[in-house]
């Protein structure tokens, strides 16, 4: 079955950067488009940024876009989340996820949090 493990979240001060992993296993991984999304305290789910299954097209949300590259590896099957000049709203549980026919998968997420 689909697995999807997320990793590099923790504690940053405004203005640092995170580099978030995920590493998906049950699954072609190079064959599945890949989303990282986010969910903070009382707010709604946010899709942050997708990539497809080549690496050939990107999307971001406006809010991130200019501090956040998403990338991945399909030898490693791994997808990357790098998070740059980061800010206080951009502390939430960021999670890894993929779509098929059968579903909507996410991983349990990692935390991310900023603060002083």
């Amino acid at each position: 079955q689909v697995q999807l493990v997320e990793s590099g979240g923790g504690l940053v001060q405004p203005g640092g950067s995170l580099r978030l992993s995920c590493v998906g296993s049950g699954f072609t991984f190079s064959t599945y488009g890949m989303r990282w999304h986010r969910q903070a305290p009382g707010k709604e789910r946010e899709m942050v940024a997708r990539i497809s299954y080549d690496s050939g097209e990107k999307r971001y949300a406006d809010s991130v876009k200019g501090r956040c590259a998403i990338s991945r590896d399909n030898i490693r099957e791994t997808l990357y989340l790098e998070l740059d000049a980061l800010r206080p709203e951009d502390t939430a549980v960021y999670s890894c996820c993929t779509s098929d026919k059968n579903g909507h998968y996410c991983g349990d997420g990692t935390q991310v949090t900023v603060s002083a």
